[in-house]
């Protein structure tokens, strides 16, 4: 069993608030450097790129989930919009509003969605379609 402990955990001295509590048990627990909770990817380092990568990938993989909505012919572009919306988009943002978010990971979520919605709407990089125009 691997446990996810925190560096202000490892030195008690240097702890800022963290509490050491004696659970009765020495398991022989494992310190690691990542950790899956929830979901969301927790790092030893206390920063959110594993978290946004980890999301990144739950965000194609409801992409392909839904691709045979997401790409039909039949269904109108706000639908298409409106399922992306709700469900692939929110999935890769799920948790984010406790990320320590740096201008890097918006970037990778921003270029992650882009790639999406060229990807959805069949869009090639030849046809010069602006990102505004994308989004909208």
């Amino acid at each position: 069993m691997k446990t996810f402990v925190c560096r202000g955990c490892v030195n008690p001295v240097t702890g800022r608030g963290c509490i050491s509590i004696d659970i009765g048990v020495n398991a022989g627990l494992e310190f690691v450097n990542k950790f899956c909770y929830l979901g969301d990817m927790l790092n030893v380092d206390g920063d959110a790129d594993a978290a946004v990568e980890t999301r990144i990938q739950i965000g194609w993989n409801k992409l392909r989930q839904l691709v045979l909505f997401l790409t039909s012919k039949d269904i109108s572009l706000i639908v298409i919009g409106r399922l992306y919306s709700s469900c692939v988009r929110s999935s890769m943002l799920h948790g984010s509003e406790t990320w320590p978010i740096r201008k890097v990971n918006e970037v990778a979520l921003q270029r992650a969605e882009m790639r999406i919605v060229i990807w959805v709407c069949g869009i090639k990089l030849q046809d010069r379609v602006p990102t505004k125009g994308l989004r909208e």
